[in-house]
Parts: structure tokens; C-alpha cells; sequence
């Protein structure tokens, strides 16, 4: 069959539509596979599927306007040819004479009238020429596999993912898809005893692999399919949690998580405030870029670096937990259907491996408590993550120094059941941001303050906040990041909203570089 170029549209490929046809061929090829296929893999498939369709399609137009032109076979006046040398140009054969060429033999020459009026002399009847071997397809961008997934890819893989998540005869698992018709049966003792294996494990996860070595399951030829079909099994039962990263399966009994990892705690616990974010200038989004806040909206694209410096938040210091913030959350293992994911965190200083969790719906990585305490670290301390060339794995260190006394602000139980701020002198082992720090020396008399003044309006609270940190500077300007730190004490609140109220409310002056005073103090001034 001669191989001819085919011609797209242009945006058929951006514009690409995943077809009812489409997931019929998705689904016969995985039943004729009997081997579980990512959406990255399909989505190869599919496109050589559709290239194959419309190439297809495109020859039986052709072929309805006329027959293509080979210098070996016989025409008759008046048949319709296409000429695949000449760009697929269409005419009409007008006459037929013999061929006058000693050294060609026999052969005929026709005469062709093509659609816009011109006429060309071609040879017919001739064994021997170059043009009776098929026409080889030139390289073409529109059509090539490589190159349309290198540029449309994931657009695609996209589209499809969205279907087949919509086609109840395939499941998927560990990013795999599979028609459940053909799954293996796995029966309650199978997955009973699944649990105890884990139980035994102390909490720890275990790969299918090493499951499936422990538990008798039925003999099957393809080893993959009983693999995916125990992965089905498990995460159809909600005693099991998949927890590992992209590429690799890791299982663990849901009851023996950290409670931080099942449940989100109080302390990182948003209840969303209504706010304006329109109101904010250039410094205050600048400034929610920097923060490093999970839960902040910012838009702003980080620089690409394989290196972060974070701040230590309150409430993350509380919780033994890490901001996953838009600058690092490419360093930490994602897996679309993980809600928690199980790896390493590695200590950049001793090379010590700790085990930890990417809690994805929350935004944050647990598992820090002891390290943090062994550091010596104080809220307010600088984190260096980085990223890890070890799969799985993302390195923490702390910039910790000789302890030196400093003065730095310290949280203390109020007589109201609030908190006051004071300046005091304490030993200090670790490198961090003035504007952030503080030293708790009483957590039990903070958490007692926070059930007490949680639920506060944030106004109310930012203001209260404001009051007693103006009175540790002699100016009573307390600058934005200043009042975030010591908010985030008593509420979680990222930095927007936050920024918001002191745009928005008439209790507060801006009097510089995001400096804020009580609006009340410039009255009592004057």
C-alpha cells in the first residue's frame, strides 16, 4: 500500500477530543494486552491510533476522487489520477500513445489535464522507474508520535484521564489502568490476612510484592495482573491507605497512620475568611510570595531551584510539620490518587533518614516533631530543603550555630486567658528571622490561649495583636510579617486575608514598608 502525507488541521491536536471511539479502542487494547497501562502510555496509543484513523480516512477520500499514478500500470482516456510526487495534484488522462525511447522498451506516454487547466505528458506501461515504489512519508512534526506528545502530551493525557475516570468497566491503581472484568478474584481472607501482615510490620508500609509473598493467591499466567488486581482489592477496602510516591506502591494499615497524618490538627486547621484581593498592593503580594504559606493563593511563579530557604512557622513547629509551599512542593513525591504519601526526609548535615509524610490535601509534610527538638529549633527558625536526586527522598537541613543569648520576643500566658509578648534573653542555637521568632516557653499555656481565642474575628484578633506588639518598639510600628507570626498563633491564617483586613479596615494606619499602627494611637498622638 503506498504511504502518502497526511494532512491535519492545524489546531487538531490543541483542540484534541477524547471520542466514544476512542475509549472502545482504549478498552480492547488493554483486554487484548492483559497488562495495566498508565494514562502516559494510553496516551501514546491513542495518538498512533488517530494518526492511523485519519490517515485512513484521508486514503479513501483520496481514492474516491481517483487512483494514484504509477508509471507501471495501463490508463484509459478519460480515469481520474492523483499524483503523490506532485503533492496529490488531480487529472484527467486526455490521450494515449505509445512510447518512442529505445532504451525504455515498450511503454506508453498519456497525456493529463489537471484541475487548473495545465497538461503534462507522463510515462504508463513501464516496468522499471523509480516512481512505481511507494512514496516515503517525510518526516512531519503533526504526525509524529515524539513530537505531538512532546507538545500536546499532557493536554491530552489530561482529556483522557477525564474519560476513562468516567468508564465504570476500568479501574485504576498507582496511576494504572485496567478492566475490571478481567481482575483476579481476591476474596476477604486474602485481605484479612493482608492486615494482619501489615499489623506485624508495626505500622510500617510494605510493597504488594512483599504482600502478596505472605498471602496465598490464585496462580494466574501474567504475575502484573494478579499484582494489580491485590492493589484493587486493598484500596477498595478502607482498613488499607496506598501511600507511596509516584511510581512505586506502598501500603499501610490506615489505623496505625500518625494521628497528624489522618487528621488534620487544630492548630493548621483554616476556616476560610471572606476578603477583598483586589485591595492588595504589589509589597503585600510580594510579601505572600515569600512566606511560604500552604495555603496561600498566590499565583506568582517560583524561580526554579533546587534549593529553599523556609521560615518555621508557629503552628508547624507545633505540629512537627513542613509547609508543602508552591517554591518546594515540586521536591516532595505526589501521587494523584494518594491523599497521604509515605518517604524519606534526609538530614543534610548527619546524612539521618527519617520517615515522613506528604499529607496532599492539606498541604503539609509530618513527621519533624523530634527532629525539630533535637535541633533545638524555635518558631521563627530558617529550614533548608532541597531536593534530593534519591527518588523518594528530600533533604532538610537546619542552620543551627553554638547556643548565644539573645533577646528575642516571647510568647506568655495573658491574665485575660490571651498571651503577652515580652522581650527576654534566651539561649539560642539556631539562625532565624527577627520579625518571625518567638520563644514558647509554655506550649500547654498557648494551646489553653488558642481553644480560648480561635474563633475570634480575625479583625478583632489582628488587632489585638497589634496592640501588644506595638508595645515592643518604641516607634509601636509592628510590621505585617510581625502581626502573620503572631497571629498564626492563635488562629491559622494565611497571609491574604490577613493582609486584606489591614488593607480594608479604618482601625489600622499603614505608615510604611507594610508597617502598621493602631489608627486609635495616631488620635491619642494628636
Amino acid at each position: 500500500m503506498m504511504s502518502i502525507p497526511l494532512k491535519l488541521p492545524t489546531e487538531y491536536w490543541s483542540n484534541f477530543t477524547v471520542l466514544q471511539r476512542d475509549i472502545e479502542y482504549i478498552q480492547n487494547y488493554l483486554f487484548e494486552t492483559e497488562t495495566p497501562q498508565t494514562t502516559q502510555e494510553l496516551t501514546a496509543v491513542l495518538v498512533e491510533e488517530c494518526i492511523r484513523i485519519e490517515r485512513e480516512t484521508q486514503r479513501e477520500e483520496q481514492l474516491a476522487s481517483g487512483d494514484f499514478y504509477l508509471p507501471q500500470e495501463t490508463y484509459q482516456i478519460g480515469q481520474n489520477l492523483l499524483f503523490p510526487s506532485l503533492a496529490l495534484k488531480k487529472g484527467q488522462v486526455t490521450a494515449v500513445r505509445p512510447g518512442n525511447n529505445p532504451e525504455l522498451g515498450t511503454f506508453d506516454v498519456i497525456e493529463v489535464r489537471f484541475d487548473d487547466g495545465t497538461t503534462r505528458s507522463f510515462a504508463a506501461s513501464l516496468a522499471h522507474h523509480k516512481l512505481n515504489h511507494p512514496v516515503e512519508e517525510a518526516f512531519d512534526p503533526e504526525t509524529d508520535v515524539s513530537s505531538i506528545l512532546s507538545l500536546y502530551g499532557d493536554s491530552i493525557a489530561h482529556k483522557l484521564d477525564v474519560a476513562l475516570e468516567g468508564d465504570d468497566s476500568l479501574v485504576r491503581i498507582a496511576g494504572a489502568w485496567f478492566p475490571k472484568a478481567l481482575l483476579v478474584d481476591i476474596n476477604a481472607g486474602h485481605l484479612n490476612l493482608a492486615e494482619a501482615i501489615l499489623e506485624m510490620n508495626g505500622g510500617e508500609p510494605l510493597t504488594t510484592t512483599a504482600l502478596m509473598e505472605q498471602v496465598e493467591l490464585p496462580r494466574t499466567s501474567n504475575p502484573k495482573l494478579t499484582e494489580f488486581s491485590m492493589n484493587y482489592a486493598l484500596q477498595e477496602d478502607g482498613r488499607f491507605d496506598e501511600v507511596g510516591p509516584t511510581g512505586e506502591v506502598l501500603w499501610c494499615l490506615r489505623r496505625l497512620e500518625p494521628e497528624e497524618v489522618q487528621n488534620i490538627p487544630a492548630v493548621l486547621k483554616y476556616n476560610p475568611v471572606d476578603y477583598d484581593r483586589s485591595i492588595l498592593n504589589s509589597q503585600m503580594l510580594a510579601l505572600e510570595a515569600q512566606l511560604d504559606d500552604e495555603l496561600s493563593e498566590t499565583d506568582q511563579k517560583p524561580t526554579k531551584t533546587d534549593e529553599v530557604t523556609i521560615t518555621l512557622t508557629y503552628p508547624h513547629w507545633r505540629t512537627g510539620t513542613l509547609p508543602v509551599s508552591l517554591r518546594v512542593r515540586s521536591f516532595f513525591p505526589t501521587a494523584i490518587e494518594s491523599p497521604r504519601i509515605r518517604f524519606t526526609l534526609v538530614d543534610g548535615k548527619t546524612g539521618e533518614k527519617m520517615p515522613a509524610w506528604v499529607v496532599r490535601e492539606y498541604g503539609y509534610v509530618s513527621g519533624l516533631r523530634k527532629w525539630y527538638e533535637k535541633q533545638k529549633l524555635i518558631p521563627g527558625a530558617y529550614i533548608v530543603v532541597r531536593r534530593s536526586k534519591t527518588p523518594g527522598e528530600v533533604i532538610v537541613e537546619a542552620k543551627t550555630h553554638r547556643p548565644n543569648r539573645d533577646w528575642v520576643r516571647t510568647v506568655l500566658a495573658g491574665s485575660d486567658g490571651g498571651l503577652v509578648f515580652a522581650l527576654l534573653k534566651h539561649e539560642i542555637s539556631c539562625e532565624y528571622n527577627e520579625r518571625m521568632a518567638v520563644v514558647v516557653p509554655s506550649v500547654d499555656a498557648v494551646d489553653a490561649a488558642f481553644s480560648q481565642k480561635s474563633r475570634q474575628p480575625l479583625q478583632k484578633l489582628v488587632r489585638e495583636m497589634l496592640q501588644k506588639l506595638s508595645g515592643l518598639t518604641p516607634q509601636g510600628h509592628v510590621h505585617a510579617e510581625e502581626l502573620y507570626s503572631a497571629v498564626n498563633i492563635l488562629r491559622r491564617v494565611p497571609p491574604a486575608p490577613l493582609l486584606a483586613t489591614l488593607a480594608a479596615s479604618k482601625d489600622f494606619t499603614h505608615v510604611g514598608d507594610l508597617h502598621y499602627r493602631l489608627a486609635e494611637m495616631e488620635l491619642e498622638e494628636e
